[in-house]
């Protein structure tokens, strides 16, 4: 007796993920996507996107963005192909068709906590994720977590040892976004 294999499923491109409606990375040539956000974090992660903005405005270049912008980069070994932070902010070029993806990892990026974020799960995942940042080349990476109030920040150099800030003091993106400071009970408010 034979056995039937179903075809191979085609692997997935940018192009494919392009075309994906809601967030989504691509992984291991698999479009993943992600759930939406409730209001807590979706303000925080705005806050974050809106400081970006007047750091980058304020004549230090780069470019900041929302949730939903998509990072190309070369296939990592976990197979990873592509970003998309809740806000980040970017130093290298713009891509030369506009509409379609940045060529390249965010030099900050921030993942703010949703409800599904909590656990060993979700803790593995979130780490696993930071390590491809880093193999990317993201300088910055920042795990913002409203249920406790605190901003961690994770850096390429030095990944093991991460600093959190907590109430009353100011988190900062150094040495993605020199001099960028954002109070850490504003951020939670």
């Amino acid at each position: 007796m034979s056995t039937v294999l179903p075809p191979p499923t085609p692997r997935a491109t940018i192009d494919d993920l392009m075309r994906v409606d809601g967030k989504a990375e691509l992984i291991g040539g698999r479009v993943v996507r992600y759930m939406a956000v409730g209001h807590r974090p979706n303000q925080i992660a705005g806050r974050i996107y809106r400081r970006l903005c007047d750091y980058a405005e304020s004549g230090r270049g780069g470019n900041c963005y929302t949730d939903g912008m998509g990072f190309r980069v070369p296939e990592l070994p976990s197979g990873r192909e592509s970003f998309s932070p809740d806000a980040s902010y970017f130093t290298g070029p713009i891509p030369p068709d506009s509409m379609r993806f940045a060529d390249g990892p965010p030099d900050f990026a921030a993942e703010v906590r949703s409800e599904n974020d909590y656990g060993p799960a979700a803790e593995q995942e979130m780490a696993a994720k930071r390590e491809d940042y880093f193999l990317a080349g993201t300088l910055v990476v920042w795990d913002v977590d409203p249920e406790a109030g605190t901003v961690t920040k994770y850096t390429a150099a030095d990944p093991t040892h991460p600093t959190t800030f907590g109430p009353g003091q100011e988190a900062d993106a150094e040495p993605a976004a020199p001099g960028w400071r954002l109070p850490v009970d504003w951020l939670m408010a």
